[in-house]
């Protein structure tokens, strides 16, 4: 019932999720290139035959960088909402293109997956939750601002992949530009070092055991500030840092004592979308 993950890339340069159990696995994301998705993979010691899907969050070109060669060359379906896929160039190219609702949960093999709406400036972005039985990982990135879609399905993983794009202060007195600073800070950009740590502290399930920080920014972000910041408040939860330039260890996620809920859709109406 155990859930493997890793990160094989998280920033603005290319964002790639890897999670499976024993016999299958999924990618959230391919904004890396199909040899580098392969290299740090077989560095990892994991194979793409056991990889039977792409997910895909949203459009931006750090989310889909890879996914027309993957899935041409591993013959993957790759799964989007039709906002998401009307949005994507690409597209046509696709071999095997599959389209799903908010909170419309997808089998794949022993995993379901299920996307729900969070906040970020595409067309319709979704973060991700994947189960095995009882163990449940989120892929919670590209988000400005915390809906409730996020806060309910954060209270139910064992692990959670969390943006951690910027450090107020440093974007704030940082040379991007004013435009470039309001799109970042704003409520469908990302998520600041203080409002993941709010969402963390606030909301942490009793059985969470992991909590990886992603999506930094290289130049808005210190990973020894943000890393700092969590470890003063894991309370049991095994801190990590993603890279932008190299895969994580693998890491096998079990359910602890405690089981969590499963995921629940909040009334979309209670999502907000830019006017």
């Amino acid at each position: 019932m155990s859930l493997w993950v890793t990160s094989l890339n998280s920033g603005s340069n290319g964002n790639c999720f890897y999670i499976g159990n024993e016999k299958e696995a999924v990618l959230v994301d391919a904004g890396i290139s199909c040899r580098e998705t392969e290299r740090r993979m077989e560095r990892l010691n994991l194979s793409m035959k056991k990889v039977r899907a792409l997910f895909i969050s949203h459009e931006h070109t750090d989310h889909v960088r890879g996914v027309r060669v993957l899935s041409k060359k591993y013959q993957l379906p790759v799964y989007s909402t039709p906002g998401t896929l009307r949005a994507h160039h690409f597209h046509p190219l696709y071999q095997d293109h599959r389209t799903f609702s908010p909170y419309e949960c997808i089998q794949i093999g022993g995993l379901k997956i299920t996307g729900f709406p969070k906040n970020h400036d595409a067309h319709d972005p979704q973060s991700f939750i994947i189960q095995h039985q009882e163990t449940c990982v989120g892929i919670f990135t590209d988000i400005g601002e915390p809906c409730a879609h996020v806060i309910k399905q954060f209270k139910c993983c064992h692990a959670v992949f969390l943006e951690t794009n910027y450090d107020a202060r440093m974007l704030e007195t940082g040379r991007y530009p004013y435009h470039l600073k309001r799109r970042i800070a704003g409520h469908l950009g990302h998520l600041s070092n203080e409002q993941a740590l709010d969402l963390f502290c606030r909301y942490k399930p009793p059985f969470l055991t992991h909590l990886f920080l992603s999506h930094l920014s290289q130049e808005n972000n210190d990973p020894d500030l943000v890393y700092s910041m969590f470890q003063a408040h894991a309370g049991g939860v095994e801190i990590v840092l993603t890279s932008r330039t190299a895969e994580l260890p693998l890491f096998k996620i079990s359910p602890g004592p405690l089981a969590p809920p499963k995921p629940v859709p909040v009334q979309l109406s209670l999502f907000h979308s830019s006017p």
